[in-house]
């Protein structure tokens, strides 16, 4: 196992990090502020490979290995959370499409959002369901030509903005009983309500309230087969799992950088406070949680790479990285003292949004009964 990157990825990292540090960071407080994401830079994005760059090339992509696509989210995450956030739901959409879609499904949807012409949102977790996804309650009955959709999707990521997404429903036909389907969801042919659901972290992707009421959906709009959505959306976790704990890393890494340069400088008693033994404690442990996050994290994309579901691999660097995060964060924040608390500087915003990894993509209760059921061969959920 070789953690070791080639001279071309030390290229792409370091051509991202001068992108994210020149072109993105100036903009992040205002868009925080406004609560609006900075729709310009999608297109500005797509040459790095954040825009389906995993997919092979005549879909769109790059063909980008797992590790390429790692130190990509470790440097978003790094920048701005948010932007971490958007791409993991972009990208999940798009491998969606590009396995399930059919060739008209892909022209009309996939191309634009590859080419950041689109906005999107994905829409699975409901008001009574979260962690446990075969329990959705949102009903899409078989009308002839279309689907009549009735129901409530919560903490939607960009449901306000999106022009398009991907709704997940339980199903009822003459061939699906109640099986879970995929469908997407044109803002141009469906009428549905959304509403911005205003939450402590992450505050620049459009967090929404989706509601659909007798909402018609085309009949061409079924992504994939009627009753296979769930196998299609748990295929797809291992990735995301991926995507927030190298996000987390990345966010760790710039908690951790921005305390050394404050602690040097920041002065009490006459001294710099980077001299006092308490202080050297709390950046130390800092930089053995990121250390051990990025570790694991890069061991997972590894595993990934290797053909494998990487299901234990995953899970692990989810459940520590988003767990290791919040603490460098708090640490962080410990080193800053008053100023910590600031808007004004990048560590309140690091704090709030490194709490929001314990739970998408699996909480960490979730990730440790995964674990648990790999290791001992024994499930714990009923």
């Amino acid at each position: 196992m070789d953690f070791g990157f080639t001279p071309e990825q030390d290229a792409m990292r370091e051509s991202v990090r001068r992108f994210m540090r020149e072109r993105v960071a100036p903009r992040v407080l205002e868009c925080e502020q406004q609560r609006e994401f900075a729709w310009d830079l999608l297109p500005q994005l797509q040459p790095f490979g954040y825009l389906g760059g995993l997919l092979p090339e005549e879909a769109g992509g790059y063909a980008m290995t797992y590790a390429d696509w790692a130190i990509l989210m470790e440097e978003a995450g790094y920048c701005w959370l948010s932007l971490r956030v958007m791409m993991n739901s972009l990208n999940i959409l798009a491998q969606l499409l590009h396995r399930h879609g059919t060739p008209d499904q892909q022209q009309r949807y996939l191309k634009p959002l590859l080419a950041g012409q689109l906005k999107h949102w994905m829409a699975i977790t409901e008001p009574n369901h979260g962690s446990n996804v075969a329990g959705i309650e949102t009903r899409a009955e078989d009308k002839g030509d279309h689907y009549l959709v009735n129901g409530n999707k919560l903490w939607i990521t960009n449901g306000i903005h999106g022009n398009f997404g991907v709704l997940v429903a339980r199903t009822f036909s003459a061939t699906c009983d109640g099986g879970i389907s995929l469908f997407i969801v044109d803002r141009a042919q469906t009428q549905y309500e959304a509403r911005r659901a205003d939450v402590m972290f992450i505050r620049a992707t459009g967090t929404s309230q989706l509601g659909f009421n007798d909402a018609a959906v085309p009949k061409a709009n079924l992504l994939g087969r009627e009753g296979k959505g769930l196998k299609a959306i748990l295929t797809g976790l291992n990735f995301g799992r991926l995507n927030v704990a190298m996000g987390a890393v990345g966010a760790a890494r710039c908690a951790l950088d921005l305390s050394i340069d404050y602690s040097k400088q920041r002065k009490q008693f006459g001294k710099p406070i980077a001299s006092f033994q308490l202080v050297q404690k709390l950046i130390v442990d800092m930089m053995v949680r990121c250390e051990a996050a990025r570790a694991l994290g890069y061991r997972a994309a590894w595993a990934l790479d290797q053909g494998g579901s990487a299901r234990t691999e995953c899970s692990i660097a989810k459940l520590y990285a988003a767990e290791a995060a919040h603490e460098v964060a708090g640490m962080a924040l410990q080193v800053h003292g008053g100023s910590g608390y600031s808007e004004e500087l990048p560590i309140e915003r690091i704090f709030r949004d490194t709490r929001g990894a314990l739970i998408p993509e699996g909480t960490t209760e979730i990730q440790t009964l995964i674990i648990g059921r790999e290791v001992l061969g024994v499930s714990a959920f009923h």
